[in-house]
């Protein structure tokens, strides 16, 4: 890192300089450092802490096509009161057409509505699209917007454009939270993840997040590691913290453990929160509140005593 970081993207050769001048990344030692972590085993108390620090994480999300108000606004209500006194969820994760109806519904909650804009899942829009589509979704309401990043100039080498449109998209933001999606199935290899990272970083973002969940494999716990490893680093380079969230695959009470080992064990207890870590999920909190009330009471409850999310 001969570059001042303040000078990383004053030009697109100073950029590319700065990216590829990145550590490389061992592959096979990050599947097995990942791999170790997840054979952690938590008990008892210890399992009861972490199934309600992994609920108060989660960003409960529904992305469909067919989404309908009803739908948003009973998320919205399982967001707040997942129930058996359980804490509430961090946020609910909408289209940017029904950011109106989920705010309406958590208001005075402290749950944030956050909305993927910018041409989700693909990208594919040009710049002003992106931001109208980020200035809209925060009018209506979104605390949070979650960026998709156009893959494909990152592949091409085009750091500066994608690095621009962070930038405008940041901007577009004003007061809400910018979390920048990187669809890391896509992106080939743990280097191209880790300068993906630094990147969206560089640009501003205050969260760096895996995938979209439409793209197979999204958050992988090497992938999580190799992130978790850029926001450290990225903090003890800048003193500017920035969050990170896995999203996509997440369905048990044992993956969302095994993330809170890997924020443990790479980027220590300050990302223990949910102000640093968030878990994007549509189906992993119902099997949470299910090994929750195991924990409680000694005995299982089927899925039929949950609504579906």
């Amino acid at each position: 890192m001969t570059t001042s970081l303040a000078d990383v993207a004053s030009s697109d050769a100073t950029l590319r300089a700065f990216l590829h001048g990145l550590p490389g990344i061992d592959r096979v030692g990050a599947d097995q450092r990942a791999a170790l972590l997840g054979t952690r085993s938590i008990k008892t108390t210890a399992k009861a802490q972490a199934i309600d620090l992994a609920i108060s994480m989660v960003d409960l999300t529904t992305l469909e096509g067919a989404d309908t108000a009803g739908k948003v606004r009973a998320m919205c209500t399982k967001a707040m009161h997942p129930g058996g006194g359980a804490p509430k969820v961090a946020a609910v994760c909408v289209y940017p057409d029904l950011v109106e109806v989920a705010a309406a519904a958590v208001r005075g909650s402290g749950v944030k509505v956050a909305s993927v804009a910018t041409a989700f899942p693909s990208g594919r829009t040009s710049l002003e699209v992106k931001v109208s589509d980020t200035a809209l979704a925060v009018a209506a309401g979104a605390d949070e917007v979650d960026m998709v990043i156009d893959r494909g100039a990152f592949l091409s080498g085009h750091y500066m454009k994608v690095f621009e449109q962070i930038v405008a998209v940041k901007a577009a933001c004003g007061p809400a939270h910018l979390k920048v999606i990187l669809e890391t199935g896509e992106l080939s290899t743990y280097d191209n993840v880790r300068r993906a990272s630094w990147l969206a970083m560089l640009a501003g973002a205050d969260f760096i997040k895996t995938s979209t969940g439409k793209v197979s494999p999204a958050a992988t716990p090497p992938v999580t590691l190799v992130m978790l490893e850029a926001v450290r680093d990225f903090r003890a380079a800048t003193g500017r913290q920035v969050g990170v969230k896995p999203a996509g695959g997440i369905r048990t009470t044992k993956d969302a453990i095994k993330n809170l080992v890997l924020v443990n064990e790479t980027a220590g207890d300050d990302w223990l929160s949910p102000d640093w870590f968030r878990l994007g999920a549509s189906s992993l909190l119902n099997d949470l509140l299910m090994q929750r009330q195991k924990l409680a009471t000694g005995r299982y409850a089927g899925p039929d005593y949950f609504t579906l999310d």
